[in-house]
């Protein structure tokens, strides 16, 4: 055995010593920022010292001072924001300077002055900040709301981005055309616009729509090109290829006509074309959307009735849309227009499937070329189970989904989601992008 006889080699690493000293100060000011109202002097003091070591400006300790203004007055910031809390290796010997950086993004994003009233300026610039927070997570701004693995951060953020939405004074925000237009779409401002629709009016309802329709035109836009990646259809093997030189399968004829080639010719001689089938099943496929429009239910209901309209626009493909919550509405007539389905629709209230299925049955004709998708947080009469088992014995390609949301994170009743499990169609639960593969591969 080797002995130690370096008497430096016991000693502690100082300057690691000190890094782990002026860390822990940045994350305890951090804390106390978020927790007390009140501020801590000698943390202030010591993290002003800190960030002043390191080169930073002090604005970064500002709660006051967006991210946005931080990068426009210092852009070389901006590289270092990107990735900064993302699953990567780290350049030894920053772990300080990240930390102030990290602070900076958590401060402004998590700390949202209590109870308080919220400007229409200071919630964009609070979803300017959150844009940032998921910068420095590795993802696009909304890219958190897209990736599967991020459920649960991406739901708090909505939470916050709701709670913001609830502190504005809407009505009036609405009302006045400049402060109107600071305002950007998202799902929590939806949500409430769609709550409070029927207390508006004049030019308050004007600019409400506008933000509605402004909203549904860019998820449309995300879904529609999730929809369109997949195939169209699949090829009907009982039609007889049409035997035109455009349908001439090239790669087939040569290869089943290998036995014909004459070495002395060196020719290939062919005695049968072959062709490609390309015809496709003219049945229309019936698509019955069933939506609970209760108050927890609003994400769903939402990027719903925009899916709904894009599969309708599909050619082949009849879509009804039914709404409830203790009673049933069928949407069917304005299922190309989401916008106009949002308009017509009461959100909140209690939840009975039962009236919805009483309109969804009849629209079975033809069970075996016919899905239907019922979504739901299943908190429900629970007899509605008989009535699900019956659509599934019948034929009819039944799809239960749980949730639907920007972020996938849904709770669902447990009875129900074993009962469906039993019955061979598991509820899915996750982002739309899983819906949208379900009914894909019914229609093709």
């Amino acid at each position: 055995m080797t002995e130690i006889t370096d008497d430096n080699a016991l000693q502690p690493d100082t300057g690691q010593t000190a890094d782990m000293t002026r860390r822990q100060v940045l994350y305890w000011r951090l804390l106390s920022r978020l927790f007390a109202a009140d501020e801590q002097p000698a943390l202030e003091t010591a993290s002003v010292a800190i960030v002043g070591d390191l080169g930073l400006p002090p604005a970064l300790l500002d709660p006051g001072v967006s991210v946005d203004t931080l990068v426009q007055r210092f852009p070389e910031l901006g590289a270092e924001f990107q990735d900064l809390m993302a699953e990567k290796e780290h350049e030894a010997g920053d772990e300080v300077r990240r930390a102030a950086l990290v602070s900076k993004l958590l401060l402004n994003v998590f700390s949202t002055g209590g109870g308080g009233n919220v400007t229409a300026a200071q919630l964009e610039r609070w979803k300017q900040d959150a844009g940032w927070f998921e910068k420095g997570m590795g993802c696009e701004p909304g890219g958190l709301r897209h990736s599967p693995g991020d459920e649960e951060v991406a739901a708090v953020l909505a939470n916050i981005e709701g709670d913001l939405v609830k502190r504005m004074h809407l009505r009036e925000v609405l009302a006045d055309p400049a402060l109107a237009r600071q305002l950007t779409p998202s799902m929590s401002l939806i949500e409430q616009l769609l709550h409070d629709k029927h207390n508006l009016s004049g030019v308050a309802l004007a600019n409400a729509k506008a933000l509605i329709r402004k909203f549904v035109d860019e998820v449309a836009e995300v879904l529609r090109t999730q929809v369109e990646k997949a195939s169209v259809g699949t090829i009907d093997r009982s039609v007889p290829p049409k035997r035109v030189f455009r349908n001439l399968d090239i790669e087939r004829t040569i290869w089943k006509n290998l036995t014909n080639w004459s070495p002395e010719d060196q020719r290939l001689y062919v005695d049968r074309l072959y062709y490609k089938q390309t015809a496709r099943r003219t049945t229309p496929a019936r698509m019955i959307v069933v939506v609970d429009q209760s108050g927890s239910m609003v994400d769903a209901m939402v990027n719903c009735t925009i899916l709904a309209s894009i599969f309708a626009g599909l050619p082949k493909v009849d879509v009804h849309l039914i709404a409830y919550d203790t009673r049933a509405l069928d949407l069917t007539p304005w299922v190309h227009d989401p916008f106009e389905v949002l308009l017509r629709t009461t959100l909140g209230g209690g939840t009975d499937g039962t009236a919805a299925m009483a309109l969804a049955r009849p629209k079975i004709s033809d069970p075996r070329n016919t899905v239907m998708v019922w979504i739901s947080d299943f908190y429900d009469n629970r007899s509605l189970i008989n009535d699900f088992e019956a659509v599934h014995r019948s034929g009819v390609k039944f799809i239960p989904v749980g949730s639907v949301n920007s972020s996938g994170y849904q709770s669902v009743d447990s009875w129900y989601r074993q009962k469906l499990k039993d019955l061979g169609t598991p509820v899915i639960s996750g982002h739309i992008r899983k819906l949208v593969f379900e009914l894909k591969n019914f229609l093709t």
